[in-house]
């Protein structure tokens, strides 16, 4: 068995029935590196105390219903990175909380997808068409995707058009009942997310490992497997991994080179826009890449010392 100071957990949650999870695939490449892998819950926190310390590092994996009481959530975390190493760090995590991380990176220069940003109470309204269209030119929006700026798995998202306003509303008013107190996000719905997909890079410690192509499933504009979407392994582009570095260089100068990352773009009008930077728990979709979970274990165990 190996000794304690070579123990890494995987930060979990109690149940992931009905998810796709992956991270086990890395399980054999810790034990090849003289590691052992043990899952924890976030929430054993509220059963009993959990002795951190015994771990050399804590990876937050799967933790995937955390949105439903992020601020527990960050509080295990605090207590864990008080205790051990914890990856990505306390202050990435507090940094990639909430989406307002992207207007950070769109003043480096990082293309992101037009975005308004509406306040807890705010309305949601004809007028964000306008906003949109002011931002995203020359045509105008006539359809939008609105979640939660703390959201995961697609949770709250919902798409509308402007013709949905028009007639009953009823889209409307699910949406504002799913958003109720909460602040949010409204971008233009690009139509390449249907008729081509999200790609999503991976990045360990800094380096680029893989990449994926995630399409809907018909009827749906979600890519996540749980509501349908498809995955395929692709070889990226240059313009698509160019998109890549320069986001990972901005991270670098605002905060720190994770260990992971997830790193997702849509095509809009010719470039690689991006829609979200996944620092805290994104899938890694490992059986897409069979070396990438010899590069993870890699990376952690380099960085755990």
């Amino acid at each position: 068995m190996p000794q304690s100071h070579s123990i890494c957990a995987f930060l979990t949650t109690d149940d992931l029935d009905g998810f796709f999870t992956y991270d086990r695939l890395t399980i054999p490449c810790f034990e090849e590196l003289g590691w052992a892998v043990e899952e924890v819950s976030w929430r054993e926190e509220a059963r009993a105390a959990v002795d951190w310390s015994r771990f050399a590092v804590v990876v937050i994996r799967t933790p995937w219903d955390y949105q439903a009481d992020p601020e527990a959530f960050m509080a295990v975390l605090a207590r864990i990175d008080a205790a051990t190493r914890l990856e990505n760090s306390l202050a990435l995590c507090r940094w990639n909380l909430e989406k307002t991380y992207l207007r950070d990176l769109a003043a480096r220069d990082v293309g992101i997808v037009p975005t308004v940003w509406r306040a807890p109470g705010a309305p949601l309204d004809a007028a964000l068409f306008d906003e949109l269209s002011a931002l995203d030119g020359p045509a105008p929006v006539d359809e939008v995707v609105v979640k939660p700026v703390v959201s995961a798995n697609a949770d709250r998202t919902h798409r509308l058009g402007r013709g949905d306003l028009r007639r009953s509303g009823a889209e409307w008013a699910a949406a504002e009942a799913d958003l109720a107190g909460r602040a949010a996000m409204i971008q233009p719905f690009l139509p390449a997310i249907v008729s081509e997909g999200e790609y999503s890079l991976f990045a360990f410690d800094g380096a680029l490992s893989h990449a994926v192509l995630k399409t809907p499933g018909p009827g749906d504009f979600r890519v996540q497997e749980e509501h349908g979407g498809r995955i395929r392994a692709v070889s990226p582009e240059p313009a698509l991994v160019t998109a890549g570095e320069t986001v990972l260089a901005a991270l670098g100068a605002l905060a720190e080179t994770p260990l992971y990352a997830r790193i997702d773009f849509v095509r809009h009008r010719g470039r690689f826009l991006l829609m979200e930077l996944e620092l805290i728990e994104p899938s890694l979709y490992f059986p897409y890449d069979p070396e990438s979970p010899r590069r993870f274990a890699e990376a952690t165990v380099r960085r755990a010392g």
